[in-house]
């Protein structure tokens, strides 16, 4: 493959060979967009342009101006911005990419293709080889298996209803086909924006090489400049978008079984959280709550009064959600589906008929969310639940799922296709030669989940525009950050679950989806009290807690296990409401920036080969590293430390001396235990544990400080829910000599809710003297000073 011809704009540098091109633009700064077209039909005379290319997880369009220039007599165009450069070779139709310094971050040793006429349509096959030094790691990819670095696997990225998964399975539920490569300290990123069916090597079967495959006809990349990991995820969120806040109570806790059958069952549950003083904040309706399975309806048998049992568990402070499946059964006189076949809105066949299969309804279609009319349309259906008290929907079987395919008076069970062709069926969803509009399956089965998680975000701002959306769902493309939380799918009660929920997390996490969990203490099997409470020590750090089991397992309810399991998961329950403020203020953060609330340890310390290794513990934020046990009967917990000073702060409180970081660690972890520790200069915000969230405007604080030469922290705080007045508090320190010195600075209109503050000071000798303070004491080492809530300074003599 070579080059033979250049096109020279401004914004836009195209390559052109006899059958091939490559475009080159700058929709960031930090970031290149190339699209590879291997397979260009007959190049006619005249104006030479791309074919248009749809996106569906790129928000960010901007046009930034290139420079060009040719090297090497010619045979090398440089095409470059202020933070990367491209380098392409004609002759070969390669290229690489530097970042400012120079530095190479990553080279394309080739791309290609194939378009085989077949029928009802031409099938593609378009490549992109990138070479892979022997020490680069690979990092994110988003919902996959297998430890934090990627290197050595194959995966595939078509969204599939796995039951039950294991910790070898792939594909899973979501498909983000974006990573981070890592080699000496230094991170870049690349996303394949393709919505078709897609396979990557991570130099698996040749260790020098990462391999990726669409089954469309081009490969339309973006390259992202580090150098650290933090920086390539704040740019590809830039890209793809990032998510709202969510309100408040979505990260308390929530309980859901597939197997509460009715309201008596669900005020039962609300009941026996509270009785037994058990924090709660949602409770989720699965399919059970229908008529017949038929989506946006009520069983008036099993549930006779919806909007009365919302307005009955809000009085407790617990918010109902409820399951929303794509499936909408083909029953004439059901107005979903009369609505859906009179507009034009759903699936249809290969021979132009609506697509009917099974789901839990039976039969059932499916509406084609690829289309704004059809989004629009879903999206107002979401009224009857708002108006019924419903907090906020969860989005299930939306890969979407589909048992059986229907035809006439047969039915036709589904069976994974070995090859990948038309009107083949791969996974329980819908053939590959279905139509969507004007396209197939197999170009847009990826995204059918964000287009109805789309649906449902922009119909819920639109019918409440005075709450922010809380939408769950199983399955998501790129970009699915932009409409919902997501959870990793139907787990089992394994300790290798458990395990695998970190590295999973984390891995969304590096891919843009901050707001995550893994069912606790799993979906399907039978958990140990052991299990449950390991798995809800893990669980308070999760973005989304959910506690969520299936029919024919048991009922996992806290209380279900007896002592002492009963009262340690309460107590790892009241320390997430006390996390509260920290969460929320990582869940901000991510909002800005688009940075996970869990990291690895390698986002910070790049350069660390064990760092890296270390993807069973994890960052919560930047300063407060978890360690938390994972395996059966385990009462002691290995740990590595990276670089810096760590404050040992297990279950909340200091519990040992500060340990010198670049050494691994072993922990104390009896089973009512959790080891963490606080970086030095990091500070985490606490408040009182509750039965449920009110306000994010914190009526008692805490700062919990680990004192250092320099000491930053943040906080931001609202009502918890709306669009109202903020505050964002910034806590900067510093630490000279026999000094130390705190100060704070506020933005924003919120009013304090708060009279006074408490600063817990780690790491100081017992002072001589405390300006600014109410009053101090020192005790174990620890200074205690309560300050006022509009404290600007504090200055600790020693």
């Amino acid at each position: 493959m070579s080059f033979d011809d250049i096109s020279i704009e401004s914004t836009r540098i195209t390559f052109w060979g006899t059958r091939t091109a490559l475009e080159v633009r700058s929709p960031l700064p930090g970031v290149l967009r190339l699209r590879h077209l291997p397979t260009l039909g007959h190049r006619e005379l005249g104006p030479r342009e791309l074919p248009p290319k749809q996106s569906w997880a790129v928000v960010e369009h901007r046009e930034l101006p290139l420079s060009f220039r040719r090297e090497e007599e010619g045979q090398v165009a440089v095409v470059s911005t202020e933070e990367v450069s491209l380098e392409v070779r004609l002759a070969q139709g390669t290229w690489r990419l530097r970042d400012a310094s120079g530095r190479e971050l990553t080279r394309c040793e080739g791309f290609s293709g194939e378009a085989m006429t077949d029928y009802p349509v031409t099938r593609y096959r378009s490549r992109i080889s990138l070479h892979s030094p022997p020490d680069e790691a690979w990092l994110g990819f988003g919902e996959k298996v297998g430890a934090l670095d990627k290197r050595g696997m194959h995966f595939v990225f078509w969204n599939t209803d796995v039951v039950p998964h294991h910790p070898d399975t792939d594909p899973l539920y979501q498909s983000i086909p974006f990573s981070l490569g890592l080699r000496d300290g230094v991170a870049w990123g690349f996303f394949l924006d393709e919505s078709w069916r897609m396979e990557v090597d991570v130099a698996s079967e040749d260790r020098s090489r990462v391999r990726w495959e669409s089954f469309g006809p081009e490969l339309d990349t973006y390259l992202f400049a580090g150098p650290m990991p933090a920086d390539v995820v704040r740019r590809y969120t830039a890209l793809t978008g990032r998510p709202p806040l969510p309100p408040l109570w979505s990260l308390g806790a929530q309980q859901s079984r597939w197997g509460y059958e009715n309201a008596e069952e669900i005020r039962s549950v609300i009941r026996g959280y509270r009785t037994r003083k058990l924090p709660l904040d949602c409770v989720y309706l699965d399919i059970d709550y229908m008529e017949g399975y038929k989506v946006w309806t009520w069983d008036r048998t099993r549930y006779p009064n919806p909007a009365g049992l919302a307005s009955e568990a809000a009085s407790h402070g617990v918010r109902l959600v409820t399951i929303i499946d794509p499936g909408v059964k083909a029953e004439p006189g059901y107005s979903v589906y009369d609505e859906a076949l009179a507009g034009d809105y759903l699936v249809r066949n290969d021979r132009g008929n609506v697509l009917l299969g099974e789901v839990w309804p039976k039969p059932a279609t499916f509406p084609d969310f690829t289309r704004e009319p059809v989004r629009k349309w879903w999206g107002q259906q979401h009224r009857g639940l708002v108006e019924a008290g419903i907090a906020g929907v969860w989005n299930d079987m939306n890969e979407p799922a589909c048992f059986r395919l229907i035809n006439g008076h047969e039915t036709f069970s589904i069976i994974s296709a070995p090859a990948v062709d038309m009107g083949k069926v791969e996974g329980p969803t819908l053939p590959h030669d279905a139509r969507h509009g004007d396209k197939r399956h197999l170009e847009v089965h990826n995204v059918y989940a964000l287009g109805m998680a789309q649906a449902a975000y922009e119909g819920l701002r639109e019918i409440a525009p005075e709450r922010r959306p809380f939408i769950l769902t199983r399955a998501g493309f790129a970009g699915i950050q932009r409409y919902s939380a997501v959870w990793t799918g139907d787990n089992s009660s394994y300790w290798s679950h458990l395990e695998l929920s970190i590295s999973m997390l984390l891995g969304l996490g590096l891919s843009g989806v901050s707001f995550a969990g893994s069912d606790v203490p799993g979906f399907m099997g039978h958990a140990s009290g052991e299990m449950l409470v390991r798995w809800t020590q893990v669980g308070i750090f999760y973005p989304l807690l959910r506690n969520h089991s299936a029919k024919g397992t048991r009922f996992q309810e806290p209380w279900r296990f007896g002592e002492p399991y009963l009262s340690l998961t309460r107590e790892w329950l009241e320390r997430r409401y006390r996390l509260l403020p920290t969460l929320y203020t990582l869940m901000h953060e991510s909002s800005q920036e688009g940075l996970p609330a869990l990291r690895p340890l390698v986002m910070y310390a790049p350069g660390d080969a064990e760092a890296l290794r270390m993807d069973d513990a994890f960052l919560f934020g930047k300063d407060l590293l978890v360690a938390p046990v994972v395996r059966q009967a385990r009462t002691r917990r290995h740990a590595y430390l990276p670089e810096g000073r760590w404050l040992p702060f297990s279950d909340f409180g200091q519990s040992g001396e500060v340990i010198e970081g670049r050494q691994h660690v072993l922990a104390e972890a009896p089973l009512g235990t959790v080891p963490m520790w606080l970086r030095a200069g990091g500070a985490l915000a606490l408040t009182e544990p509750a039965l449920h969230t009110t306000s994010a405007n914190w009526a008692r604080l805490t700062w919990h400080i680990h004192a250092a030469p320099r000491v930053e922290a943040r906080l931001y705080e609202d009502a918890g829910d709306g669009y109202g007045a903020s505050r964002v508090t910034q806590l900067n320190g510093e630490w000279a000599g026999e000094r130390f010195v705190l100060e704070r600075r506020t933005e924003g209109a919120l009013p304090l809710a708060r009279e006074t503050e408490t600063l817990c000071v780690y790491a100081l000798s017992a002072p001589r003297e405390v300006l600014g303070a109410r009053e101090y004491r020192f005790e174990d080492g620890v200074l205690l000073l309560e300050v006022e809530a509009g404290w600007s300074r504090v200055e600790v003599r020693l």
